[in-house]
Parts: C-alpha cells; structure tokens; sequence
C-alpha cells in the first residue's frame, strides 16, 4: 500500500466505498443488538464493540458534511442547510419511533404497555418523534428516545450539524486542530471514568454522547479539511474486514484504553483510507449498502425488543437462535427497504420539492 497524501480534486466525486461502509457499519449494530440479548456479559459476545459502529458514523458524517457544504455555506445560509439536513435525517426518526410504537404496543411476546397511562406513552412518543430526551419507559430501559432507542445518535448528530452551522464551518483548521484534541483529552476522560464508550443512549450517561461526537465529528471535518486522503488499493472487501476488526476486538477491563485508541486512531485512518481507495468493482453493492444503511439503522430496534422478549420467555436453543438471527437480519434489511422506498424516499422527495 503506497501512503500517499494528495489533495481532494475540484470536481466532487462520491466517495462509494464510505457508502459501502456505511452499511457494513450498520449490518455490526444490528448484529450487536441481537447478540446482547444472548450475552448479558459482553466479554462472551463476539461482536462486544459494535456499538463503536456510532463512532465511526460520526467520524464519517463529519468527513461527508464538510466534503459537502464546506465551500456552499456562505452563498447557501443556515435556513437552507438546516432544512436539508432536516429532511434528509427526519423522515426516519418518525418511521423508527412509529414502528417503536408499535412494537411496545402489540408485542405478542411479551411487554408492559398497560402499565403505563395513555398520556404517559402519547408524550414518550411525542417525545421521539421531535428528539427531545424523555427517558422515563422501564420496559425499554429507560433509553433517551424511548420507543426507538438508536435515534440517541441522531439527537447528537442534530448537534453537530447545528455546531457546524453556527461555527466549525467558519473557524481556521488551527482552530478545528484545537478543538479536536480538547474532544480527545474528554473521550479518553469518559472511557477511564466509565471504563468503556458505551454511554450516550441512557439518561445517566447523556453527555458521554456529546463526548463521543464531539470527537468523531471534529475528527471527520479535519480529515477532509486537511486533505488526508490515502491512495491505497485495499477495496471494500479490504476496508470491510478492517473495520470489523475493530467491532470484534475483545471486550476487557483494558476497554478504557482499547476503545478510546480505536475510536482516536484507527477509525480516522480507515476514513482517510476509504476516501482513498481505488474503485474498480461491487459498485453496486457499496450504492445498496450506503442507501439501506440509515433506514436499517434507524427502525430496526422495534424488532429488537420483541426478539428480547421472545428470548427471556421462550429460550431457544442454539441452533434456533442461529435461524432466527440470520432469518430475522435478512428480514430486517427487507423491512428497511421497503421503509425506504415506500416512505422515506417519497417523503424526501416530497418536501425537497416544496422547498
């Protein structure tokens, strides 16, 4: 592999291959979600650090969110980004907490809803649909967003993108420089505090999300503003391996320093790598993969609950959890397809064309 730094070129490419994984990245949470239902001790579990999956989304759309308004947001105004940043990410927050809803409502294995008055769950979900933390449902684990428990990234992802608005896009690469090792020095507090990067998702943990995208995002921006780009030859099948590494690291009492070194070093240098790569095949599954990848991340976890119930009530055997993993990840990504093109596509184009 030549390590070489060449500037980005003029004309906007796409960057395929941070499609593609984008997707493999989605694929590892998804994957994470059902193994932890198995595994309550995550040393058991061969996916352990999947969750570092959101870190590397962050680090990515810091990368993709300069490399796309950097040189647009003085003609373009915060009026305009902030609208197409609201319908591109949005439309999915509401499916997600609408399947959310559901699922805790009608779950045939299991579930509580009736424990809970109809104004309790109306503004739980209320609460979901527009991002505002309210992490107040035990049955489900008194996560931020209660009825669809991934969008604790998006809330964070919201953030940045207002941060950037406001200020990141404005600010010298000293500045960004300065700002991304402060983030660092915090990240590496919050994992020897915590003794890993888990936190973000809950009401005790909330500002270790601020921690983790404040890194990652910055991390994301410098990367394309210092034209960090690495000519390689690796591929997505190359670059897919070598970020699952990272998901499938062992989990450990080092998990404090293990996690931090991924999230501050490997997965910038897999960005800068990607965004570099040469790309003479599977075009076609890096566009599918980059495309179902957000609506599989955001409305697969109203399954998740019910496969929990249906695990501690029923508990299959081996050889049936294999089937109905496999069987329920192909279904999920189905799901998500069909999310996409029946809802979320139209909807986008929808409002883009009123605006």
């Amino acid at each position: 592999m030549n390590k070489i730094i060449t500037p980005i070129p003029q004309t906007k490419q796409h960057f395929e291959i941070l499609d593609g994984l984008r997707g493999v990245a989605a694929l590892a949470v998804v994957l994470f979600h059902f193994m932890e239902w198995i595994y309550t001790n995550p040393e058991k579990n061969f996916i352990g650090h999947g969750f570092l999956a959101v870190d590397f989304f962050f680090c990515l759309s810091g990368f993709v969110i300069a490399y796309a308004y950097d040189d647009r947001m003085a003609t373009m105004g915060l009026r305009k980004f902030f609208i197409a940043r609201i319908i591109r990410l949005h439309p999915l927050v509401i499916a997600g907490s609408v399947l959310g809803l559901l699922a805790f409502l009608f779950d045939p294995f299991g579930g509580h809803p009736d424990s809970y008055s109809t104004g309790k769950i109306a503004l739980a979900f209320l609460c979901s649909l527009f991002l505002v933390p309210l992490p107040v449902i035990a049955d489900r684990a008194f996560n931020l967003f209660s009825f669809n428990a991934p969008a604790w990234s998006l809330f964070w992802e919201y953030i940045a993108n207002i941060a950037y608005a406001f200020v990141l896009h404005r600010i010298a690469r000293s500045y960004l420089l300065l700002l991304t090792i402060l983030s660092a020095v915090t990240l590496c507090f919050v994992a020897y505090r915590s003794g890993n990067l888990l936190g973000g998702w809950s009401g005790p943990t909330f500002w270790d999300g601020a921690a983790r995208v404040s890194y990652s995002f910055l991390a994301g921006l410098l990367i394309q503003r210092s034209n960090w780009i690495i000519r390689n030859k690796l591929g997505f099948i190359g670059l897919s391996i070598l970020l699952l590494l990272a998901f499938v690291m062992p989990f450990s009492k080092w998990n404090w320093v293990s996690e931090p070194l991924v999230v501050l070093f490997y997965f910038p240098l897999l960005i800068a790598l990607s965004a570099g790569t040469t790309f003479p095949r599977l075009k076609e599954v890096c566009a599918f993969s980059g495309k179902i990848s957000y609506p599989l991340y955001m409305t697969h976890y109203a399954a998740l609950w019910m496969f929990g119930n249906y695990y501690t009530t029923h508990k299959p055997d081996n050889t049936q959890l294999t089937l109905i993993i496999v069987s329920g990840i192909i279904l999920l990504i189905g799901a998500a397809y069909l999310v996409m093109v029946v809802f979320d596509t139209p909807a986008r184009k929808y409002l883009n064309g009123k605006r």
